[in-house]
């Protein structure tokens, strides 16, 4: 497999305490690396943004200098990972707010004449959810039908051209104990080394 380009999300708005979520993203970037791929990472919570409040700050407004080389390297990735934990059945907030700020007209959308939103602008590349839970993640799946996931997976990211995208969903993270952790690391550096 020819080396490939990825960028690495962690959607985790604690910047300060490492969760499961970090030790899930250090395996897929380490198993990246070890096969020859090249690996940017982005942190939203040690980014310094204001959530968006009208439609016209977001098709008109100027995108905060903290985020440019986020947009760069979305730009530049063949392949986007995002990790994140599931808080109140759905994406964090800051998560949420950082995609609204990076997924610009212009940007995640190519305007043709007086439609803004006329060609996606991501096409060409693929995705990755690894997302954590407290639940089981196959009632979240098939009871809960995984609608924030969903929402995610057509609504923004198939939305700006970025397909396909594959889900990892880990449930009953408290309860995982050492040898979960371990058996999920090394699956997340098995998906890192085949950039899936």
């Amino acid at each position: 497999m020819a080396a490939q380009r990825i960028v690495l999300i962690q959607g985790h708005p604690d910047a300060v305490t490492r969760h499961l979520g970090h030790a899930l993203e250090d395996a897929y970037a380490h198993g990246a690396e070890a096969a020859g791929h090249e690996v940017r990472r982005i942190a939203v919570a040690q980014l310094d943004f204001p959530l968006l409040r009208s439609q016209q700050a977001w098709q008109e407004g100027v995108l905060p200098s903290a985020l440019t080389q986020a947009q760069t390297d979305i730009a530049w990735a063949q392949h986007i990972v995002l990790f994140f934990p599931l808080w109140l059945g759905d994406m964090p907030a800051l998560l949420k707010g950082f995609l609204e700020q990076v997924a610009r007209p212009g940007f995640a959308f190519k305007p043709d004449g007086d439609n803004p939103f006329a060609r996606k602008g991501l096409t060409g590349r693929s995705a990755r959810l690894v997302v954590t839970m407290g639940m089981p993640a196959l009632l979240y799946r098939w009871y809960f039908r995984a609608h924030s996931v969903k929402n995610l997976e057509r609504n923004i990211l198939g939305f700006v051209g970025i397909s396909p995208v594959n889900e990892t969903l880990i449930g009953m993270v408290d309860k995982l104990g050492d040898a979960g952790v371990q058996k999920w690391t090394d699956k997340l550096s098995r998906l890192g080394a085949a950039a899936q």
